[in-house]
């Protein structure tokens, strides 16, 4: 089972990158490949790095959608048998890929895409004394903890084609669009992601001040309103290129199997 690992890059800092590729590389799992995609603004050393470096001319300003898109297509055209996604800032525990392809091979069938879970980091590599209530209970699953197999690669295109006033929740809409489909869908149960908690809200939680780096939420009331305000054409389009209603998005309730 071919295992790719797209990350999408913007303007992370060396040493970002560098944590991230050597946590790719570090898998116990053989057959991994790791394509790189620079949003407009390429770092020249990563083509010395074991890594399939791509690069797009120009940034595209969606949270790394667009050149998520691009890679995980690439990766797709080439053969590979499952899509995993890794954003520039956060790294994988090196049993990640190995624990998605023994619980997808565990199945009779093989599913759609696999689901893992995630642990807040720090930026020094520790972590945040804090559970992901939503993340546990399966309403939520953020873009690194999703293991696409062939599947679901058809939905694959829907992060470039969402429409842009989406973008900030668009790990939200996109895990809605493979839900709503119905595709299968199972979990590790295992944390195997370290994801960079870059939201003021954790740190304050686990009772710390929030680092410089670290921002509020995302307000997702734009959004609504905008689906809100679609008229009946366009609200067809959009559904047409998300796969789905995803006003349904704000209110559909998680289903996955354990």
């Amino acid at each position: 089972m071919r295992v790719a690992v797209v990350t999408p890059y913007y303007r992370e800092p060396r040493p970002y990158l560098q944590r991230c590729i050597e946590s790719v590389r570090n898998q116990t799992y053989p057959e991994v490949e790791h394509l790189l995609v620079a949003d407009g603004h390429p770092q020249p050393w990563l083509d010395a790095e074991p890594v399939r470096h791509l690069r797009l001319d120009r940034a595209h300003g969606d949270y790394g959608n667009t050149p998520r898109a691009i890679g995980a297509l690439l990766a797709a055209s080439e053969g590979v048998d499952a899509v995993a996604f890794l954003d520039a800032d956060n790294w994988l525990h090196p049993e990640h890929v190995a624990s998605c392809v023994e619980v997808a091979r565990a199945q009779t069938q093989m599913p759609d895409y696999v689901v893992s879970l995630r642990f807040l980091a720090r930026d020094d590599g520790s972590v945040l004394p804090l559970g992901m209530g939503e993340d546990i209970s399966g309403a939520h699953v953020d873009t690194n903890c999703m293991f696409l197999c062939r599947g679901a690669f058809h939905a694959l295109a829907r992060w470039a084609l969402m429409p842009k006033p989406l973008d900030g929740i668009g790990d939200r809409v996109f895990l809605a669009s493979l839900r709503a489909e119905g595709l299968r869908e199972v979990r590790t149960g295992r944390k195997t992601v370290y994801y960079l908690c870059t939201w003021a809200p954790y740190f304050r939680l686990a009772g710390e001040s929030p680092p410089p780096y670290a921002k509020e939420p995302i307000d997702a009331t734009p959004a609504q309103r905008w689906l809100q305000e679609l008229d009946p054409v366009e609200m067809r389009v959009t559904s047409r290129l998300l796969g789905f209603d995803p006003r349904s998005a704000f209110r559909l309730r998680s289903g996955y199997e354990t």
